[in-house]
């Protein structure tokens, strides 16, 4: 279906620029859009708790309601996207950091090499302060952008 088609329904009585949801399928409200992008944003703090789980709603809440709103779409791929780029990449870089550093503590490097990975572990957490800041934006109606992400997503995405 043509970008076109998703938008534009042209009936010879009247033009509706609404989405066109597939058949059997309502269009969310705006206040429906809101809370499943907060939901999808929030999804993140289930990796506190799992360690890895908060991409599952995320994702079925991208699958689930993609046809039916672009808005609900692009800002739940942007939470699968930082997901997997912030806070698996750099608790891994962190883990790295530390077993490297480790050893050479003990070496030569002194304290340097401890507060450093102690600065890389603190990026995950500020990955879920950003992940929260994202669901409140996006729960009071305003287009969140992920810094670096959203812009690349949605040309990506629109393009």
């Amino acid at each position: 279906m043509s970008d076109s088609q998703d938008y534009v329904n042209v009936d010879s009585n009247n033009i509706d620029v609404e989405p066109n949801p597939r058949a059997g399928q309502v269009p969310l409200s705006t206040s429906e859009e809101n809370t499943l992008a907060l939901f999808a944003h929030l999804s993140i703090l289930l990796n506190l708790v799992t360690g890895f789980l908060g991409l599952v709603p995320a994702a079925v809440i991208y699958f689930a309601y993609k046809d039916r709103s672009r808005y609900v779409a692009y800002q739940s791929l942007q939470a699968i996207v930082f997901q997997l780029v912030f806070f698996f990449g750099a608790a891994l870089l962190a883990g790295i950091v530390a077993l490297i550093s480790a050893p050479l503590v003990l070496v030569c490097v002194g304290l340097f090499g401890i507060l450093l990975a102690i600065l890389l572990a603190l990026v995950p957490i500020g990955a879920l302060v950003y992940g929260i800041v994202a669901a409140v934006d996006t729960y009071h109606g305003r287009d969140f952008q992920y810094w670096l992400i959203g812009q690349w997503l949605r040309k990506t995405y629109e393009g």
